[in-house]
């Protein structure tokens, strides 16, 4: 009788695996450590190899264990992505859900720009979460969400081949209220001591602005550091001092003349990504939706 595969069995053996350990494992799969042995013992069977051999730390994998480990995890993600399919476009169904994570420091300017083609569309629902960039880009390989909106590209290895599609660039400038234009100060060389709200030390942006006064041997008095674009908007437009920004995130602002944009800083540039996963069944909406964008900003 030819032997066949238990999705269970390689369910069960991808938790040993991660674990190293039948009690650990078992107390994750909510099974008891004998029964998590049997079918263990049953997946070795149908392979006919040893998977794990005992050493002085625990368990350890064999070099077929090791191998077999590779493929479990290749079959466990094709069967997460089958269900999350399965249950968010559904054959038959008309609704279509999209789900985003986007970065805390991203615009919502931004954010709305791109989606704004499918927040009416009938049909569908958008779900959007913010949060860190390490975050988002776990909750990306849980297929927890489609696509995850970022102001830097995502490390890809061979475990994680992210895609990271260039939406827009644009160069970063400094805003504050109307009064700032008339000082008429000249960047770098007029900003020792004047007050900079600036994005934290982990933007890309902050670093090269850094540079670029330090290079000038002048030190602006920063006055706050925000990873919030939206406060570092409303602290702008409190008139204290000159914010340090993509011109998209206080566009609203600026055409209505409450902030405008004192310097065009040409060698600081933000770059907008969107990051997505090797999937066999991606998300069509996330496509269009990067199509559409970076056909724009060619």
């Amino acid at each position: 009788m030819p032997a066949f595969l238990n999705y269970h069995h390689l369910r069960y053996f991808r938790q040993i695996g991660r674990e190293l350990s039948l009690t650990r494992a078992a107390e994750k799969l909510n099974l008891s450590v004998p029964a998590l042995s049997i079918q263990l013992r049953q997946l070795e069977d149908s392979l006919g190899q040893k998977l794990f051999e005992r050493g002085a730390g625990g368990l350890r994998l064999t070099e077929a264990g090791r191998i077999a480990l590779d493929y479990a995890d290749s079959i466990g993600r094709t069967g997460e992505e089958l269900m999350d399919v399965m249950r968010n476009r559904a054959p038959g169904s008309a609704r279509q859900v999209l789900r985003v994570g986007a970065v805390a420091t991203l615009s919502r300017n931004f954010q709305l720009e791109f989606l704004r083609p499918v927040l009416h569309r009938a049909g569908v629902e958008v779900v959007i979460r913010s949060g860190p960039h390490r975050d988002l880009l776990v909750a990306l390989k849980a297929h927890e969400t489609d696509v995850v909106l970022s102001n830097s590209p995502a490390r890809r290895d061979a475990e994680t081949p992210w895609h990271s599609h260039l939406l827009a660039e644009q160069a970063v400038g400094l805003v504050g209220v109307p009064a700032w234009k008339r000082k008429r100060l000249r960047f770098p060389e007029d900003f020792a001591g004047v007050p900079v709200i600036l994005p934290s030390f982990e933007s890309n942006t902050r670093a090269a602005f850094d540079r670029l006064t330090a290079a000038a041997g002048v030190r602006p008095r920063v006055m706050a550091e925000v990873d919030d674009m939206a406060m570092l908007r409303l602290l702008a437009r409190e008139g204290e001092g000159l914010a340090l920004v993509p011109p998209v995130v206080v566009r609203d602002e600026i055409e209505s003349g409450v902030l405008v944009e004192t310097h065009a800083i040409e060698p600081i540039r933000e770059s907008f990504f969107a990051i997505t996963p090797s999937r066999r069944f991606p998300n069509p909406l996330v496509g269009e939706l990067v199509k559409r964008m970076a056909k724009e900003n060619l």
